[in-house]
């Protein structure tokens, strides 16, 4: 009875939450400069609008939905794979300095190096992951201790340590630069969601196709190294391997996100710590659960913010960490 009432209240969780994320699809293709009604909304998607529907509809609102959904989807994967293996509920690749890295890596090739754009959207990614691996890998060095193993309170330190330094090289980077190229920085660094093309969208779709199945193959494995090493070692996980596995798809997916979104942080932080505290821990049930409810969370800020303010709206970054910090402040005090 007891486990029959638990499925039940998954079932109803996720029912939920994918009903948010369809609610939100439908008021995010609606509402803009070029609002569409319902009735003109499901008559354009059915092949019959007009040729300024289907544009407004195929070519700009729905790559944008796109986009700002699956890289909500990522940073969450991300934060949730931090969070399991430093044990930190603080973990968040924008918070420990991996988004830092990445836009390091990005501001350098964008500012510097000559662009195809042919190339531009599948480069960027990998462009990213480089800045964001290197970070990251730092970040570990700096907070692993021999005699204790990883430090998650000095991770999480280190890494805003590091994120202060990368903002303060992106800005001497950017410093001397063309203008035009300065602006599309800016934008970047406020997390204005700046890949809204279909191409954008192909880039960043492998990274969750593989990295999403192979973390919750991998569930098992974050459960018990969120625990304790001790317990982990003793039920024959090989921690340090499975956890530089594990950091190297948290890395890959936050690098992924943020070269198409900007740099948004707080995402991978809120919504794992939601989806634990509403389904648990398991990861088996808490990483698919962050999974939505990051896509959600960034497709919601982002909606808002774009037409909350004519012409050109708040970044969804702004949007995020309007809510994200004082959301972090709380988590702060409350461990």
């Amino acid at each position: 009875m007891i486990q029959a009432a638990q499925v039940q209240k998954k079932v109803a969780v996720f029912a939920t939450v994918l009903l948010l994320i369809t609610t939100t699809i439908v008021a995010s293709m609606s509402v803009g400069s070029g609002s569409l009604s319902f009735d003109r909304l499901l008559s354009t998607i059915l092949g019959h609008g007009t040729v300024k529907e289907n544009l407004v509809l195929f070519s700009i609102r729905l790559p944008r939905i796109a986009v700002t959904l699956l890289a909500g989807m990522a940073l969450a994967l991300s934060g949730a794979i931090l969070q399991g293996i430093t044990r930190n509920d603080l973990a968040d690749p924008g918070v420990v300095g991996i988004n830092a890295g990445a836009g390091v890596a990005i501001s350098a090739f964008f500012l510097y190096y000559p662009l195809d754009p042919k190339t531009f959207a599948y480069v960027l990614p990998l462009v990213a992951f480089g800045g964001a691996l290197t970070t990251a890998v730092l970040i570990y060095l700096f907070s692993y201790s021999k005699t204790t193993g990883l430090q998650p309170v000095k991770l999480v330190l280190v890494g805003v340590g590091f994120a202060l330094a990368l903002s303060g090289l992106m800005i001497i980077l950017i410093s001397s630069a063309d203008y035009r190229k300065v602006d599309f920085i800016a934008k970047w660094l406020a997390g204005n969601i700046w890949g809204a093309d279909w191409p954008f969208v192909w880039s960043l779709l492998p990274w969750l196709v593989i990295l999403l199945p192979y973390t919750l193959y991998k569930s098992n494995v974050l459960n018990l190294l969120a625990m304790d090493e001790a317990i982990a070692i003793g039920a024959g996980v090989s921690v340090n391997r499975d956890r530089l596995l594990l950091l190297g798809a948290a890395v890959a997916l936050a690098a992924a996100a943020v070269s198409v979104t900007g740099g948004i942080a707080f995402i991978g932080l809120m919504a794992p710590h939601i989806a634990k505290s509403i389904i648990g821990r398991r990861h088996q049930y808490c990483v698919p659960l962050a999974v939505l409810m990051g896509g959600w969370l960034l497709l919601f800020a982002d909606t808002v913010g774009r037409n909350l303010v004519d012409p050109a709206g708040i970044p969804a970054g702004i949007m995020v960490a309007l809510i994200g910090g004082p959301y972090f402040l709380y988590l702060l005090l409350k461990k």
